[in-house]
């Protein structure tokens, strides 16, 4: 349960929204995007605004500061401090941005400017807003990327975003939002696209920074474990409307409008698994899933070392795999894999996890021979991938098919979807004609899209419509090997829960064997039965799906599971609470063994 609360309740509000209405103009036609929004935001306290896109949450709060697209109105009235903000000019507004009002945006790639260094930007806004001088405004600026904890502020000042990790270009972002002590901060999906780990970083320090400058923060998301974490009070927007708000506590455990419940239902929840072995956990952590020791153990081998007679009944097998991109120039090559062993049998499911970098998806792209093996080996269906001729691969890719993480950017935008899901039945000459278009209907009815949607293209459909596309692609071909590499991390959890649930019956309809890749472990808990765990190119535990969960033996997996958000305000604090713990352990285990050395 969030402690602030209390506190912030006392205080005037920073923020009072009534009446407020965004509207956009098209085709002649006014659409409404937010109606008759009212809510309150205090000193020190965190508003979560959650609901799926399109629900006007991002909008509404745009609106406030006059950033919404030309086509776009704000009505009604919405007071910083007593001053309104509706109505006013772009001059006016200038003066709040940045310096009363900051933004925190999803992609902090994008908002960042590529062609300046961060502390150029600190700068930048630094000057704008105060009487500062350049070297006063650089000490200010190495001072903010101090508190948001950038390593090596004083050299980092000078670096460009590209040249920053993902989790620490966001600290810069959040750098620059704090810059001039903002009464208001609006955060808008600011940890959607980092990994577990990263994000847990990120909310420690947003909860940090709320008590030391007690600004009020409206937290934009649909991870409803983001929102148990941080949030003091919760408003839930479905189709522009408030449908519900109140504390956080009221509504993770008492939740009162059906769309507020059947968002919770939603959320994949870490440690309830939906359509697994419920025996898995009686029979013990030790105990071994179709004939799989439970340890880090390598693939089983005959007595010359290669694989036992038994190998057929794999899907995949891979033996001290190492995969490397090349070098060039100076630079030399980058080992993304280095040397591991892991089997999938045929109709099973493998997740495998790990934060962004760790080589996950390496190991999915050469799966599906999109990267060379560089050593070791890995056998699909019994096939060497090793020096593999391009007519073998494309023979082989008849068994196997790979589902991408943006189903937008993975389908053709020029071809009808019915086009792009006849595609590799049409190039192996299996079907055309009539027999092409009935197996192309039969496969839009497998995913659950209407048959009339073949005609229309990839940007006439939603996130969660694209991703079925992409779905029903992969399973033209009737693949013995699906690789699914981050198939929901952008998709709503409502839109999500559909298709992991697609994705269920699929499997248990075609029994294909899976690489489920993915940084959600809610998610592979409810798909895998077992799951590998990679940390810097080097798989450091795999095993049951309940061995890993629930009694994990790496240090890397326990920080792991502990990073994961879960959806009830209680839990999480608990959960944030042992993560700490577990860092404070191995910094003094890290500290004690330098002095040792």
């Amino acid at each position: 349960m969030v402690t602030e609360a209390p506190a912030t309740a006392t205080k005037a509000p920073i923020l009072e929204v009534r009446g407020l209405g965004v509207d956009f103009f098209v085709e002649g036609e006014w659409y409404p995007a937010a109606i008759d929004m009212d809510y309150e935001v205090r000193p020190g306290e965190v508003l979560g605004i959650v609901g799926e896109s399109g629900s006007g949450k991002t909008q509404s709060s745009m609106s406030l500061i006059g950033l919404l697209p030309p086509n776009g109105r704000a009505r009604g009235s919405a007071k910083l401090d007593g001053r309104e903000l509706v109505g006013l000019t772009h001059k006016q507004l200038s003066r709040i941005r940045g310096k009363d009002v900051a933004v925190i945006f999803q992609e902090p790639m994008t908002a960042l400017n590529p062609v300046y260094t961060v502390g150029f930007q600190i700068v930048e806004t630094l000057r704008t807003h105060f009487d500062m001088g350049p070297s006063a405004a650089r000490e200010r600026a190495i001072e903010l990327l101090r508190l948001v904890d950038i390593p090596d502020p004083e050299r980092s000042v000078d670096k460009y975003p590209h040249q920053l990790s993902g989790g620490q270009r966001q600290r810069a972002m959040i750098a620059q939002a704090l810059s001039c002590d903002p009464k208001l901060l609006i955060a808008d999906e600011p940890t959607t696209a980092l990994d577990v780990t990263v994000q847990a970083e990120i909310l420690k320090l947003m909860r940090d920074l709320r008590s030391r400058i007690d600004s009020g923060i409206i937290l934009i998301t649909h991870d409803m474990g983001v929102v148990a974490d941080l949030a003091d009070r919760v408003l839930v927007m479905k189709d522009g409307r408030i449908v519900e708000q109140g504390t956080a506590d009221d509504i993770f455990n008492r939740p009162q409008h059906p769309y507020t419940q059947q968002l919770l239902a939603a959320v994949p929840h870490l440690g309830v698994t939906v359509g697994g072995d419920a025996a898995l956990a009686e029979a013990g952590a030790a105990a071994p899933i179709d004939g799989h020791a439970p340890a880090t153990t390598a693939p089983r081998t005959g007595p010359e070392g290669g694989p036992e007679a038994g190998a057929e009944e794999y899907a995949m097998e891979a033996r001290d795999l190492v995969i490397e991109y090349p070098g060039r120039g100076r630079i030399p090559p980058f080992r993304a894999v280095d040397g591991i062993s892991m089997t999938i049998k045929r109709g099973e499911v493998v997740g495998l996890v790990g934060e962004s970098g760790s080589g996950k998806t390496t190991v999915g792209r050469a799966v599906v021979g999109l990267l060379p093996v560089t050593e070791g080996s890995l056998r699909i269906g019994g096939r060497d991938m090793a020096g593999i001729s391009a007519d073998e691969l494309r023979e082989l890719r008849r068994h196997v098919s790979i589902v991408f993480q943006d189903p937008g950017s993975s389908l053709n935008p020029r071809l009808p979807i019915g086009q792009s899901i006849g595609e590799p039945l049409l190039l192996r000459k299996i079907a055309r004609g009539a027999e092409l278009n009935r197996r192309v209907e039969d496969l839009l009815d497998q995913v659950h899209l209407a048959r009339s949607m073949r005609n229309r293209y990839p940007h006439e459909l939603s996130g969660g419509q694209r991703q079925r596309v992409g779905i029903a692609r992969a399973l033209a071909l009737n693949p013995k090997l699906l690789v699914a590499d981050e198939p929901t991390s952008a998709l709503d959890v409502s839109v999500q829960a559909k298709v992991l649930e697609l994705f269920q019956e699929l499997q248990r309809e075609h029994g294909f064997a899976c690489l489920f890749i993915s940084h959600d472990l809610a998610v592979v808990e409810m798909l895998s039965s077992r799951i590998a765990v990679m940390h810097n190119g080097k798989l450091v535990e795999q095993g049951p799906r309940d061995q890993i969960l629930r009694t994990p033996q790496d240090d890397y997996t326990r920080r792991l599971l502990a990073a994961v958000p879960v959806p009830n305000p209680e839990e999480q604090r608990i959960r944030r609470e042992t993560r700490d713990r577990l860092l404070e352990e191995e910094a003094r285990r890290l500290a004690a063994a330098a002095v040792a050395d």
